[in-house]
């Protein structure tokens, strides 16, 4: 009985461990905030918003980000500034950072009433003979994705880096989506589709 005792108490603290701590995710952050905002919403939209983001999606980036680095752009996920930054990052400062980004409330986007009707279709239905997925079918009706998952919360995040993440995983510049599914999803959208889309998940609540 001590021994399961012993195990689940174990258990417990390995798990609040992973979770990552806040406090002092806040002052490993202060690097970050140059780009991504001090409250994590980033004022220039070429910069994502990590605020209210899923600490296990965090987590893998910048897990992905150290390896692009260290495999010379091979595997992972390279980025020139992130992979950079991403690098003496431990395995605790990578869980209390996440922590602590997943802790702030995401500010609110918009959507351009001139992509609602456009987007809300592809958003919902995707297109068929295109061959398009619709991407609430991972990420939700309301874009809040799915942790347990792997899919990435993506409503309110700014047109500008959602477009170009699109891109990039349309052009296998960006691969380190969970099973190649965002390479598959994005091969067969236009500019224009991609363009209404960052727009149109801008504003999604």
């Amino acid at each position: 009985m001590k021994k399961l005792v012993f195990i689940i108490s174990l258990v417990a603290s390995c798990s609040v461990w992973a979770q990552g701590d806040i406090e002092a995710g806040k002052e490993k952050s202060a690097t970050c905030a140059a780009c991504h905002g001090a409250d994590g919403n980033s004022v220039v939209t070429q910069y994502p918003k990590l605020a209210g983001q899923h600490v296990k999606y965090l987590e893998k980036q910048l897990h992905d980000l150290k390896l692009g680095m260290s495999s010379g752009g091979k595997q992972g996920r390279y980025d020139p500034v992130m992979s950079a930054m991403a690098m003496p990052l431990t395995e605790e400062d990578i869980a209390d950072i996440s922590a602590y980004y997943a802790s702030l409330p995401q500010s609110e986007g918009s959507t351009p009433e001139n992509v609602v009707e456009k987007g809300k279709a592809l958003y919902f239905a995707g297109n068929a003979e295109k061959g398009i997925t619709a991407c609430a079918a991972c990420h939700g009706p309301r874009g809040h994705g799915m942790e347990l998952g792997g899919f990435p919360k993506i409503s309110g995040q700014h047109a500008e880096y959602t477009k170009a993440q699109l891109e990039k995983f349309r052009s296998a510049d960006r691969s380190n989506d969970l099973n190649g599914m965002m390479q598959d999803v994005t091969k067969n959208l236009s500019d224009e589709d991609i363009d209404i889309l960052s727009k149109y998940i801008g504003g999604l609540h």
